[in-house]
């Protein structure tokens, strides 16, 4: 019995290739799905490659977990200031910019 994939097992298996540092494309994010038991799509396989075109994974994600750990830092380093310190605010702008940046060519995955 095959499974339907979804657009995600796409992306797992684009992740699993650069991991293992092969080349995506349609071809060979079809091998990893139908090894995996499911039937590729390859309009789905073609989607993927076509908006990871340009896209580095590993910078894409070493951004991600940068912002995640910026995010988690910030309630701890809050609650270690001293009460009378004057907070110094960062502009939002930026930080917005940084998330659009990090997401990249991801974003056009999703619809």
């Amino acid at each position: 019995m095959t499974l339907k994939v979804n657009i995600m097992e796409y992306v797992y298996a684009a992740l699993l290739l650069d991991a293992a540092g092969k080349e995506i494309n349609e071809k060979s994010i079809e091998e990893v799905v139908k090894a995996a038991g499911m039937s590729p799509d390859e309009a789905q396989a073609k989607a993927i490659v076509s908006s990871l075109k340009g896209v580095n994974i590993k910078d894409v994600i070493k951004n991600a977990q940068s912002m995640q750990l910026q995010a988690s830092s910030a309630p701890a380093a809050a609650g270690a200031a001293h009460p009378e310190a004057k907070k110094k605010e960062e502009p939002k702008e930026d930080a917005s910019k940084k998330e659009e940046e990090a997401a990249g060519g991801l974003a056009g995955l999703f619809g």
